[in-house]
């Protein structure tokens, strides 16, 4: 450890060395840049070095400063979007230059940087990337600019709650999307007990962020494991060209029409959401800066509401609801999991009490169900009945009697070979849907020189949501922090950071379910009352099928809590707020303790450096290095992680090159490749190669050959967790779970085979794990792109791209015969074979005077699929997007509408599988500008036809969102 310490120091020293040397040769450009008609300063416009990477934006006060190495005579190219270029040689000072722009039309000019890891203008990058700047952050027509994210080119998204989304590209699409990477100014958002991120309930705050840049597709060799699906990065505001105090107040209403109802049987009303938010900077002679940005939202979260009756061995909706199927499972209603067949419900009766009297009788009385079913005529009247237990102890005839129906049952076969569940409860009486966030972020800097800078950065956020995992997880009062110290340059940069995540007071809503029908009758106890009263209606009282069914649910049920029943109610939540506040760890059935409330608190640490040695070359070649090492801390106290009674860590380490070289000036290859090694897992090389070839003047053919892998999530690997209302156990992949639960020795059943056996339509057939245990998958990803800027106002983006996966992870549900019980395992595995997905998009933009036209298409296909490969592409295969915007219709009026649509598709996760309908949705915004006060009013609807669509099945219905917000100095 000293060692390492001791080089990473000495590795500082060299890093600041040759940044001073490097500063000691740099001057210092700076200036303005205004309106030519208005004499307005113009935020956001690139000022950069011709011909170079080297440049800066505008702040809000329309001022740029940056340092470069570069001698003049040099030129400043200065771009902004709806205005014309202006070029200018510098021959001279470069201090305190004035910059004046006309009203225009240019497009492809804007500088990104995560495609390659240095700037370089987008029509000139070498992979596809998709760019929000802050002027379609502002004019965006959507709540929030991370909304706005879902009309991006080839974006498709999954909305859980109001405020949980997940994104992805090119196929694959999750609740909790792992195969897709987010990032932060350089930090890793996924909250590490889950790998994945949780969109941006802690992230940037709306008045804070500066850019967003996204990444579709793999992009490992850059980034490292993960974002197989595609990389999001996320840019906050610098406070030294941001400066002030900014604030915005935004309300509106949702759930308009919604038919929902409530608990007290009333429908819903529409409901007022309500966020603030406030951002404030300032710097001291460009040395020190400090920031800090605060946001806070409140408002009703859209309601999970289908009912519709789902079949988990096939995880595909049935038909049936829960009059007409004893073994209803609706898909947001939960405690309806536990389910049971009714001939082993009545076998499993029989076992007990021939166990029970023949311990009771000490062996005199071996077997009474032999001696029942050959003593007791099944045409036996009450009499025979009466005759019969008389000949048997008084202590034991109570027991006896109640073992008749079952053994009269199973002999005459009224009984039949069918499951039934218990009654759920629905998921709005069991999740909080009153959604809260608060997101505070603040950062120090401190320039040592003018190019090298040394920050501390803190994001932290709390609240109340819902998302989707293999259940719905009520997120209360939980909160990630991120923690950020940075030492930067002009070639190089070094950082440390963590990320905290605190589940609160998080509970699972199928657990509380099942558990508050536990709580007042237990499973062992209502399944046997229900056989029996089922026999007793058809047997004796003649009833059908269907009523026989509805009598014996009635009786089951005796003593349940209706949470709708005004006298019952109260009873209902003292239960549910008992359970909601137990750790599962601490479930103790027998002693009538339950539990479904999560402890999770664990940890992410990253370090990571990098350096660009492209001027030991005299810049004839881009060349960068860097290395990265990581530490996920697992700590769930055993409610989700095998870690009740020992630390879990996992540890990886990664290092990686690219090396860039420009042929003339109509091509440009770059190769980089990176190597990752986890700890439970052999390490991986992932390289890429990509060539751009600038065929006229801002007009580019691009090539890649990209690899991507992602590792087992740490659930993937270390899971240990009852869901389905405990009717299920989740367990890591690796060998260690394998050999804890003996499923390499005593091996278990496929649950297809399973079924059939229960039934009696088939054997059971064993299931083989891999000794080895799960292990990473991998992408090998070609795409061919063109990118051409036609005059000065018409742009065009297109791509088609293959991929090809190998090693997915998956589940597989399995059934293992532990002393008589069958105990239902998912455990997580690769599929064998390869899957091939194929797919491209379309994009235009075009400027007519103050108009922008925009649209966008994408298609994305999945090939032949191995052999019992569950398809979890989740992708709809045609997706479009059109905008038309004008920033000022009439003097400080502008204007931006966008339409939607989506096909239709099949969506499969571990929670739920069905249809998703095809939807088509309009969002606009009209915004006035006040100069004066320099501020911004803004109306907006989102689904402004309140035509409700869900994303992804099982998750909430999306209605309207109508808003109005203020803003000062956005």
């Amino acid at each position: 450890m000293k060692k390492t310490i001791t080089k990473a120091f000495l590795v500082l020293c060299v890093l600041l060395w040759t940044g001073f040397v490097a500063i000691a040769q740099s001057i210092v450009v700076s200036g303005t840049v205004t309106d030519k008609l208005t004499k307005e300063p113009i935020p956001g416009v690139s000022v950069t070095v011709k011909g170079k990477t080297i440049g800066s934006s505008t702040d809000q006060n329309g001022k740029f400063s940056f340092s470069t190495t570069e001698k003049p005579p040099f030129t400043l190219s200065v771009t902004f979007v709806g205005f014309n270029t202006v070029e200018r040689q510098i021959t001279g000072a470069a201090s305190n230059l004035s910059f004046e722009l006309e009203s225009g039309a240019i497009l492809g000019q804007e500088v990104v940087v995560s495609a390659s890891r240095t700037p370089e203008r987008i029509l000139e990058s070498p992979v596809t990337i998709e760019r929000i700047g802050q002027a379609q952050i502002k004019e965006a027509a959507a709540p929030s600019f991370y909304d706005a994210i879902q009309n991006i080119k080839g974006v498709e998204m999954s909305t859980q709650s109001l405020t949980f989304r997940s994104y992805n590209t090119r196929g694959f699409n999750a609740n909790g999307n792992t195969r897709f990477n987010q990032l932060i100014d350089g930090m890793d958002n996924q909250a590490p007990g889950l790998n994945f991120s949780v969109g941006n309930i802690v992230g940037i705050t709306e008045l804070d962020v500066d850019n967003v840049e996204l990444l579709p597709g793999a992009s490992s060799a850059l980034y490292g494991a993960g974002g197989i699906s595609g990389t999001l990065l996320m840019t906050s505001k610098d406070p030294f060209k941001y400066q002030g105090v900014s604030f915005q107040l935004k309300t509106g209403l949702n759930h308009v029409n919604d038919n929902t109802m409530l608990a007290n049987g009333k429908q819903i009303n529409p409901q007022e959401f309500k966020q603030f938010d406030m951002r404030m900077a300032k710097s001291w002679n460009n040395k020190f800066g400090a920031k800090f940005a605060f946001s806070y939202l409140q408002a009703k979260d859209w309601f999970g509401t289908n009912t519709s009756n789902f079949d988990r061995t096939t995880n595909s909706p049935k038909s049936g609801t829960r009059q007409s199927d004893p073994n209803y499972d609706g898909v947001n209603v939960y405690g309806d999991e536990v389910s049971q067949n009714m001939r082993a419900v009545a076998n499993s009766v029989q076992n007990a009490t021939r166990d029970g009297v023949a311990k009771a009788s000490s062996g005199t009385i071996p077997d009474i169900v032999a001696h029942m079913t050959a003593n007791l005529p099944l045409n036996a009247s009450q009499t025979d009945i009466a005759n019969y237990l008389g000949a048997f102890p008084a202590g034991l005839r109570p027991t006896i009697q109640n073992l008749i129906p079952f053994n009269f049952g199973l002999r005459t076969g009224v009984i039949p070979n069918q499951n039934v569940s218990r009654t759920g409860y629905d998921e709005i009486n069991l999740v909080d849907y009153d959604t809260k966030s608060l997101k505070m972020s603040g950062g120090l800097y401190y320039n040592f020189t003018p190019t090298i800078q040394l920050s501390a950065q803190a994001n932290w956020g709390t609240g109340t949501s819902v998302y989707t995992g293999s259940d719905r997880y009520s997120l209360r009062n939980f909160n990630i922090g991120l923690y950020k110290l940075e030492l930067k340059g002009e070639d190089f940069y070094i950082r440390g950071y963590t990320t905290q995540e605190r589940s609160g007071d998080s509970y699972i809503s199928s657990i509380l379910g099942s558990y508050i029908n536990e709580k007042t009758k237990k499973s062992t106890d209502w399944f046997p009352q229900y056989v029996g009263n089922y026999f007793g209606a058809r047997a004796q009282n003649g009833l059908s099928n269907e009523q026989a069914h509805a009598y014996a649910r009635s009786i089951a049920d005796a003593g349940r809590l209706d949470p709708n029943n005004p006298n019952q109610a109260t009873a209902f939540q003292n239960y549910a707020n008992q359970i909601k506040n137990t750790y599962i760890s601490q479930t103790n059935m027998n002693a009538g303790i339950y539990g479904a409330k999560f402890n999770d608190k664990s940890n992410l640490y990253h370090y990571e450096g990098m350096y660009n040695l492209s001027k030991l070359f005299n810049n004839a070649v881009e060349f960068q290095v860097g290395a990265s090492a990581r530490r996920f801390d697992l700590n769930s106290g055993g409610t989700i992680f095998d870690d009740l009674n020992r630390e879990i860590d996992i540890d990886e380490y990664a290092a990686f090159g690219q090396l860039g070289r420009k042929f003339g000036e109509t091509f440009k290859l770059t190769v980089a490749g990176r190597y990752d090694k986890s700890q439970n897992f052999e390490g991986r090389f992932t390289p890429r190669v990509t060539g751009v070839w600038t065929v006229a003047k801002n007009s580019n053919i691009r090539a890649s050959f990209q690899t991507g892998f992602r590792n087992p999530t740490t659930q993937n690997q270390y899971i240990d967790l009852a869901v389905g209302g405990g009717s299920q156990r989740l367990i890591g992949g690796i060998p260690e779970f394998l050999n804890k639960y003996n499923l390499l020795t005593n091996k278990p059943f496929t649950e297809a085979s399973y079924r059939q056996a229960v039934a009696g339509t088939g054997t059971l057939v064993a299931y083989d794990f891999d000794p080895k245990g799960v292990r990473p998958e991998s992408v090998t990803a070609y795409e061919l792109g063109y990118k051409a800027l036609m005059g000065s106002n018409f742009m065009i983006d297109l791509y088609g791209y293959m991929n090809e996966y190998k090693d997915f992870i998956t589940g597989v549900n399995v059934y293992q015969n532990q002393n008589g019980n069958f105990i239902k395992f998912g455990v997580p595995v690769n599929a064998t074979g390869k899957v091939k997905t194929y797919g491209g998009a379309f994009g235009l933009d075009y400027v007519r005077g103050k108009y922008t036209f925009s649209g966008n298409v994408s298609y994305n296909k999945i090939g032949d699929l191995p052999a019992q490969y569950n398809n979890d592409f989740n992708t709809p295969t045609v997706r479009y997007n059109l905008g038309i915007s004008n920033r000022e219709i009439v003097k400080n009026i502008g204007f931006n509408v966008n339409y939607r649509w989506q096909d239709k598709f099949t969506w499969f996760s571990s929670f739920a599988g069905g249809e998703v309908p095809a939807f088509g949705t309009v969002d606009a915004q009209v915004n006035l500008k006040m100069p004066s006060v320099n501020s911004v009013l803004k109306i907006g609807v989102s689904n402004i036809l309140n035509k409700y669509y869900i994303t992804s099945y099982g998750n909430p219905e999306v209605g309207a969102m109508y808003y109005v917000s203020l803003a000062f100095n956005p």
